[in-house]
C-alpha cells in the first residue's frame, strides 16, 4: 500500500491529530509515496476530454496537491495553470516539482481555502482530483458556487468520481466504518481533520451542479483498470 519512501505509520498518526492544512504541511515531502496521491493513469483518462494541447487559455486545479494534475494540465494550456491549495507545504512541493513540467503556459500557486475561491470569471476549465473527502456535505454547495463563479461562461468543471457502491460490496461498509471512526475522533479531538469517503458522488454532484446551472456529462469505462469504477465528469457551465 505504501512505498518505502511514503510516511511511517507513526507520522500517519501524527498528521490525523492535527488540521487538514497542518496535516498535510506534514505529509507534502512524502505525499508522492503514498496511495492518496490521484494516480496518472486517471489523470490522463479524465484531462484526455479536454481537448488537443493548446486548447484551453486558462486552468485552475483546485486542491492542486503536489501538483500531479498541474503536469498533465500545462501541455493543454496557452496562457496559465493555477495550483489552489489550503496547504503551503503542498504548494512547495507542487512548485519544486514541476520545474520540468512540460508545455510553456506560466505556473502560479495561491493558497487558500476551496470554499472561498478568490476569483470571478477567470478561467476556461477548472479541475480537482482526490479532494472531495476533505469537503463536509454541508459544504458542498459552497464549493459548485465557488467553482462557478470562477469559471468564464462555457467553461468546464472536470473531475473524477463514482457512483455509490452496492451496500453488498464490502469496500462499501469499510468506507463507512472509516467515516464512523473519523465522526468519533471530531467529536473528541480538536482541530478536526476532515476526511471522509463516499463524498460528491455521482448522483448528488449531478444534482448539485445542474441546480448552479451547469450542462453535465457522465463518462463511464474511459478509466484502465484497476480504477474502473471511476467515472469522468464534465460539467459545462451555462
Amino acid at each position: 500500500m505504501f512505498h518505502r519512501d511514503g510516511p511511517t505509520f507513526r507520522e500517519l498518526a501524527r498528521q490525523a491529530l492535527t488540521s487538514v492544512e497542518e496535516g498535510y504541511d506534514l505529509l507534502a515531502p512524502k505525499f508522492e509515496h503514498t496511495p492518496f496521491r490521484t494516480p496518472d493513469p486517471v489523470l490522463k483518462a479524465a484531462l484526455a476530454h479536454v481537448g488537443p494541447e493548446g486548447s484551453v487559455g486558462s486552468a485552475l486545479d483546485v486542491c492542486c496537491g503536489t501538483g500531479a494534475a498541474m503536469r498533465v494540465l500545462r501541455p493543454l494550456c496557452r496562457e496559465r495553470v493555477v495550483g489552489f491549495d489550503l496547504s503551503q507545504g503542498m504548494l512547495d512541493e507542487a512548485r519544486r516539482r514541476l520545474t520540468d513540467a512540460p508545455g510553456s503556459a506560466a505556473l502560479d500557486f495561491v493558497r487558500g481555502d476551496a470554499l472561498a475561491l478568490p476569483f470571478d470569471a477567470a478561467f476556461e476549465l477548472i479541475t480537482s482530483f482526490g479532494a472531495f473527502g476533505h469537503i463536509l456535505e454541508e459544504d458542498e454547495p459552497r464549493l459548485v458556487e465557488g467553482i462557478t463563479r470562477a469559471l468564464k461562461p462555457g467553461g468546464r468543471f472536470v473531475f473524477v468520481t463514482a457512483r455509490p457502491p452496492s451496500a453488498l460490496n464490502p469496500g462499501y461498509w469499510v468506507a463507512k466504518g472509516f467515516n464512523a471512526a473519523m465522526r468519533v475522533r471530531n467529536a473528541l479531538w480538536k482541530p478536526p481533520f476532515v476526511m471522509y469517503y463516499l463524498t460528491f458522488l455521482v448522483p448528488r454532484a449531478r444534482a448539485l451542479l445542474e441546480a448552479a446551472g451547469f450542462d453535465v456529462e457522465v463518462r463511464e469505462g474511459d478509466m484502465p483498470e484497476p480504477f474502473g469504477r471511476l467515472v469522468t465528469v464534465i460539467a459545462t457551465k451555462r
